[in-house]
């Protein structure tokens, strides 16, 4: 849930930012900021599956800091919001 640049996981990881984006596309395909991203949707969709926290707190908790900004991601990564996926597990199988 903290704010992360590609400049912080370089510093903690001991190498330059280029160099840690270079190595995380070899080994991941993707970028590191990327990679951050899906993350925080997974970790935000574990949330909504388990618990009943407003969208706002979700956010918060996965370090995407609005509600806005949660629904822009989560759309562009799951291709629904936030409300209807949750209603959409709640709903569970027929």
């Amino acid at each position: 849930d903290e704010p992360l640049t590609v400049e912080d996981l370089a510093a903690h990881a001991g190498c330059s930012a280029r160099t840690l984006a270079r190595r995380f596309t070899e080994q991941l395909g993707t970028s590191p900021g990327r990679w951050l991203l899906a993350q925080r949707v997974i970790a935000a969709r574990e949330l909504l599956e388990s618990s009943e926290l407003p969208v706002d707190t979700v956010a918060r908790r996965v370090g995407l800091s609005s509600a806005t900004n949660l629904r822009r991601r989560f759309l562009d990564a799951l291709g629904t919001t936030p409300g209807a996926y949750r209603r959409t597990f709640r709903a569970g199988p027929s």
